[in-house]
């Protein structure tokens, strides 16, 4: 018979999960510590052997009621606890469902303060046994989660099947995030399909600053890592906040298109644990709302019900008698519709592509720093839109559409006023006026439109692209290297030199010049189209009054290489 295990020698460790707008502590993630002292090497080795002796369950459940009982002593309210799940759990032999309630009622703690963490580490073997487990979850109102999403092959698979509250992004696309740039893009990506879905995102791994400000600029809803605290075995030290770490007091950026408050509608919530009694009060005092926004203990936004939804009830003769009847089972999650979101510091841009892509959606509901905020009316989001392009119009280059001048100055005050780590980049044509003169203005226009369109090809939409006039460019890199800005322009003007030689004729294209008058009127030869720049770097200890001063130096500096030219502020 096999030796049972002394668990009494396993502890748990706590590591919080901060809110990346307000800084206070949404959760803490239960961390398996001691295993040693059972005769184990590592967390692998443990589950390896719980799972091939087929004890995986039965050791589990022992497990989940120490983390349980341990995180009842943390001191922080309505936190949550991530707790990991071996996916090998669902194919125990004596598997039973109903035991992690009896854990949390025999500790009262609320279901929904649960949530189970699933990894693709162990694939799952039956599928439509997984789904079963998972729904009988959500039933009880215990939240999902997938950890170290991205590291799998399966991850979106899983992710689909599991219907997820939260999505945690693994650390190794978090480290460095705000100096490579595939890492930025990939995890942007995930942020807006999770937003879509109706689904949190969880950063993992944060341990510099700098990491801190790239995942809040790509809206990341929490944040997990060293920088804020390490896995503690002391349930003492797990703070309700950490807003007063240096790097949250400094950090008091605006969206450049905030939204206008005037346009939220306060629309009253109920809350998840009212009756359908009360839903249908509601209706009959609110005659003018359609749905009603549903909302937890925490007041963060679970949905909407609406009101054609629950008709045939309560307009049926024994519709309120059933919904006071405390044995009618129907509950309000069973009329809940998933609804999209936006944090009201994510501004205009952010609330309407994120509406554009559920086209299903009456409107979007507003949180602030994680609680219900408010609504905006499909009548107001198109009020808002129609104002944002008007914005949009009176600043962007005719030509191109891209931003114009008070968007760089923008951009630049951004930059200074955050101690950004940036680049900026001037591109000037190289003999536009006689290749204007020979082919004439609407070639012209043809070369820089041409430009434009390599230009938003070859950068990512974290990059800023503008206009300055003419046939002058401005981009702006934030938290990249300076040698990935290098290859990133050399390769732009290549393929600009490429590109435009279809807009000459044959014989100018064999003579790789043209003939043309310079500007005194003297008739000489001149090269094909290429485009000339330079790069300033933009240190953390520079100043806009430097900046100012070099920039008279730095078109100059533009124009006499053929490869990009950097430039660094002095410190």
């Amino acid at each position: 018979m096999e030796k049972e295990l002394d668990l009494s020698k396993i502890d748990f460790a706590y590591q919080p999960i901060i809110n990346t707008q307000s800084g206070k502590t949404f959760a803490v993630e239960a961390l398996i510590r001691n295993y040693q002292e059972i005769g184990f090497q590592s967390i692998n080795d443990f589950f390896d052997y719980l799972a091939n002796k087929e004890i995986l369950f039965d050791y589990d459940i022992k497990l989940r009621k120490i983390a349980i009982k341990k995180f009842t002593l943390i001191d922080v309210p309505n936190l949550k606890l991530f707790y990991n799940i071996d996916n090998r759990f669902f194919t125990m032999p004596n598997r039973a469902f109903g035991k992690t309630a009896e854990i949390l009622d025999e500790l009262d703690l609320s279901s929904d303060r649960l949530c189970f963490e699933l990894t693709e580490h162990n694939p799952f073997s039956d599928e439509n046994l997984f789904q079963e487990a998972i729904q009988n979850y959500k039933k009880d109102n215990i939240n999902i989660a997938i950890d170290d999403f991205g590291t799998g092959v399966s991850g979106l698979h899983l992710l689909y099947i599991s219907d997820a509250n939260f999505v945690k992004i693994d650390k190794f696309f978090i480290t460095n995030i705000d100096i490579d740039q595939k890492k930025r893009l990939f995890c942007s990506s995930v942020v807006e399909m999770a937003h879509i879905m109706g689904i949190r995102v969880i950063a993992e791994g944060i341990e510099r600053v700098e990491e801190y400000f790239t995942c809040k600029d790509i809206k990341v809803d929490y944040l997990q890592g060293y920088l804020f605290c390490r896995p503690t075995l002391n349930v003492n030290e797990v703070k309700k906040s950490y807003k007063n770490m240096s790097f949250f007091k400094k950090d008091k950026r605006l969206a450049s298109n905030s939204i206008d408050k005037s346009f939220i509608e306060k629309i009253d919530a109920i809350n998840e644990d009212s009756s359908l009694h009360d839903l249908f009060v509601y209706f009959k005092e609110h005659t003018k709302n359609t749905f009603v926004p549903i909302v937890n203990r925490e007041k963060q936004i679970l949905g909407a019900i609406y009101e054609v939804d629950i008709k045939q009830i309560s307009y049926s003769q024994y519709g309120l008698s059933l919904a006071k009847n405390q044995s009618f089972k129907a509950k309000l999650k069973h009329y809940l519709r998933p609804v999209p979101e936006i944090d009201i510091s994510w501004g205009i841009d952010k609330a309407l592509e994120i509406f554009n892509m559920r086209n299903d959606a009456k409107g979007i509901f507003v949180s602030k720093d994680s609680k219900y905020y408010g609504f905006i009316s499909l009548n107001n989001l198109l009020s808002l839109s129609y104002k944002r392009n008007l914005e949009i119009a009176q600043n962007q280059n005719p030509l191109t559409k891209l931003p114009g001048n008070n968007q760089i100055d923008d951009f630049i005050y951004n930059v200074f006023n955050n101690k950004y780590q940036s680049q900026i980049i001037y591109f000037d044509f190289n003999d536009f006026k006689p290749f204007n003169d020979t082919y004439g203005f609407r070639l012209g226009d043809r070369a820089i439109l041409m430009f434009s369109e390599i230009l938003q090809k070859n950068l990512s939409r974290e990059s800023f692209i503008a206009h300055i006039g003419g046939d002058d460019f401005f981009v702006g890199f934030i938290n990249s290297t300076f040698e990935y800005v290098n290859e990133v322009i050399a390769h732009i003007q290549s393929e600009f030199e490429i590109s435009v030689q279809s807009l000459y004729n044959e014989e100018d294209i064999k003579k790789g010049f043209i003939t043309a008058k310079d500007r005194f009127g003297v008739e000489r030869d001149f090269k094909l189209l290429s485009v000339s720049c330079a790069i300033i770097e933009i240190c953390k200890k520079s100043s806009l009054e430097n900046l100012n001063s070099k920039l008279g130096e730095f078109k100059k500096l533009s124009k006499r290489v053929d490869y990009p030219f950097g430039v660094c502020l002095d410190m």
